[in-house]
């Protein structure tokens, strides 16, 4: 037999030198599982240093979304706080974890932000007579000011200021009335409320329900769309996080404790001020919607009823809600606004998701409103003449 082959069938130490073709396919097959392996690696490397920003991009690995990622991945590392954060929430901390300052003689606060006159004054004369001594009222009118036809309301303005729609200046009204009635240490519930704001029921029936609550009542929601989460600007970094902001409407109730925070507070709402305005980033941020909601959000979330017991009907999905005239107002229109027991958000995306969530006081469903809005001038004398009637349980 010719030896052209270079080696001998029966010569058995020729073939630790010459390697066979079935070897060779062996050691190439698992190149797809090393490659596939390294995509792997290299994905959650980058998602770890570079999270999503939307929940959606999390679902095109999972279809329990990000979480089911963050499972699989060590814990971010905490960012050092600034020095200007480590000093507001030790503030923060010790006057929340204060008991409150129980007064003899509890009272709450109406804080009315209004332009000017208060149509409904007569109306709100009716509600506070005969509980003298139980509230307070001021009122903070940033363009006329007001004749009075109450005696619960004469002498009751503060200094004011400039109030421009969407702008920090409606915050700083709001902060003015907070500092001016917190000076009466009797004042331990604050209302906010606006010139158009009418009451749904009678003053002990608010009086128990405000001050006896477990929480401030002030509205908070994420809304991921244009109007909510498209308005943040990463300006507010460090301090505030787009996974922080939140959005809701500004008419507030609030304990005496969350107010006093409201006024210890320049970090965040200094955030506010610089960066949630038009015009930052090619964006229109509305200051007074989002400044609180988010606050609150960041420093005592269980502290707050993430809802207004203001009534505004936004059903008409415009800029402003709808507005009330004499004609719209019965009998009938109050007592549905009362019974009304679960609260509704609805965001700004292309899914215009509406949020329900049932009312609760201190762990029991309960209706959600105590003040309505938007009511036209013209609206008093059917008010006056119901009042008696709408607010009876």
């Amino acid at each position: 037999m010719k030896s052209g082959h270079g080696w001998r069938v029966g010569n058995m130490s020729d073939l630790q030198f010459l390697p066979g073709t079935r070897h060779r396919t062996h050691l190439k097959r698992p190149m797809w599982i090393i490659v596939l392996v390294s995509f792997v690696c290299l994905f959650l490397l980058c998602a770890y240093i570079y999270p999503p920003n939307s929940r959606s991009a999390c679902y095109v690995f999972s279809s329990r979304g990000c979480k089911a990622l963050s499972d699989w991945l060590p814990p971010a590392p905490v960012r050092e706080l600034t020095d200007e954060e480590i000093a507001s929430r030790v503030v923060i901390r010790d006057i929340l974890s204060t008991p409150p300052v129980r007064s003899k003689n509890s009272k709450i606060a109406f804080l009315f932000l209004t332009p000017g006159p208060l149509p409904f004054e007569k109306l709100w004369d009716k509600f506070l007579h005969g509980h003298e001594g139980r509230f307070s009222v001021y009122v903070h009118a940033s363009k006329d000011k007001p004749v009075h036809l109450s005696r619960y309301f004469i002498n009751r303005e503060i200094r004011s200021d400039q109030v421009v729609w969407g702008r920090i200046s409606m915050v700083d009204a709001e902060r003015r009335l907070l500092a001016n009635a917190l000076k009466d240490p009797d004042n331990q519930h604050f209302v906010l409320l606006s010139d158009s704001c009418v009451p749904l029921h009678d003053f002990d029936y608010v009086y128990n329900y405000l001050l006896y609550s477990n929480t401030s009542f002030i509205d908070c929601f994420e809304d991921p769309g244009p109007h909510g989460n498209g308005r943040y600007s990463e300006h507010m970094l460090p301090e505030v996080n787009l996974k922080d902001f939140r959005k809701g409407a500004q008419w507030f109730t609030m304990k005496r404790q969350h107010a006093l925070i409201v006024m210890a507070d320049n970090l965040y709402y200094s955030k506010f001020r610089d960066y949630c305005k038009h015009g930052v980033d090619g964006k229109n941020c509305i200051a007074d919607e989002h400044y609180l909601p988010t606050f609150f959000n960041m420093i005592d979330p269980v502290g707050i009823a993430n809802r207004s017991v203001t009534h505004v009907d936004w059903s008409e999905r415009k800029w402003h809600p709808k507005s009330y005239k004499a004609r719209d107002v019965s009998y009938d229109l109050l007592k549905n606004i009362t019974s009304v027991d679960f609260s509704e958000h609805a965001t700004s995306d292309e899914q215009k998701t509406v949020l329900k969530r049932p009312c609760v006081w201190n762990g029991i469903r309960r209706p959600c409103y105590l003040f309505a809005r938007k009511f036209y001038p013209d609206t008093l004398d059917n008010l006056l003449n119901l009042f008696p009637n709408y607010t009876t349980l």
